[in-house]
């Protein structure tokens, strides 16, 4: 039997957090509660979530910071920010510092119980299971991915990938000269279908990516656009 899931929330909201509790274990998930950032910060060092529902506006630490500590710690557990609606630098800030996903607030309890799922299920996936014969895949003369250890390298340097930088890189690697819209990546490699303005996730994360692979990001090599259509990775 599957180990039950765990969800660290971190918001300060009472309101909020008994919303999310309630819900949360209802769909058959642990919780962990905390509202500050500092707190929110060492549950999750301590008790290690399979995800966590992160705030931005935290007393003590917000969650941009508890994002940040997490990943430069080497933590890749899945984390979603929580932000307003209307702060759209705080969706792109939450992806630029590793963050997996936001929702916006009002949020509705269905699309925020699929997306914990969709992001769960993707860790979940993300094991290695390639064969030897898949584990290095050479996707250029200078660029190679092995698939065992989930490292990257340029050139015979390591890059440091988030875990969805890696799944992206992988997933159009895969498909050499395919293209793909934003609404496909979203499905193949979110794990769930398009909402909203979810294109800005996909961009970022495109934009981020490049920045690390690409020897000039703005005349790229590897991931190309392919005007009103998608991205693709050219070989």
């Amino acid at each position: 039997m599957d180990r039950q899931k765990t969800i660290l929330i971190v918001e300060d909201e009472k309101n909020i957090v008994d919303i999310l509790r309630f819900n949360l274990q209802r769909e058959g998930y642990r919780t962990w509660e905390a509202y500050d950032g500092e707190d929110g910060l060492s549950k999750a060092q301590a008790e290690k979530p399979d995800l966590i529902l992160l705030d931005v506006m935290l007393p003590k630490m917000n969650g941009f910071e508890v994002c940040r500590a997490l990943r430069e710690a080497g933590d890749n557990v899945p984390v979603i920010i929580l932000t307003a609606r209307e702060e759209e630098t705080d969706k792109v800030l939450g992806l630029e510092i590793g963050a997996d996903d936001y929702i916006t607030k009002p949020f509705s309890m269905r699309e925020l119980i699929a997306r914990v799922g969709a992001n769960i299920r993707r860790t979940s996936m993300a094991a290695p299971t390639a064969t030897a014969a898949a584990s290095a895949m050479a996707v250029s003369n200078n660029l190679s991915i092995n698939t065992d250890s989930h490292q990257v390298f340029r050139d015979g340097q390591a890059i440091d990938l988030t875990q969805r930088e890696y799944e992206l890189l992988t997933f159009l690697a895969s498909h050499p000269n395919k293209v793909y819209s934003r609404v496909d990546l979203m499905e193949q490699v979110w794990n769930y279908g398009y909402v909203g303005d979810d294109v800005r996730t996909v961009d970022v994360t495109v934009r981020r990516l490049r920045e690390k692979i690409e020897v000039n990001p703005a005349s790229p090599a590897y991931i190309l656009t392919r005007r009103g259509v998608g991205y693709y990775f050219s070989v």
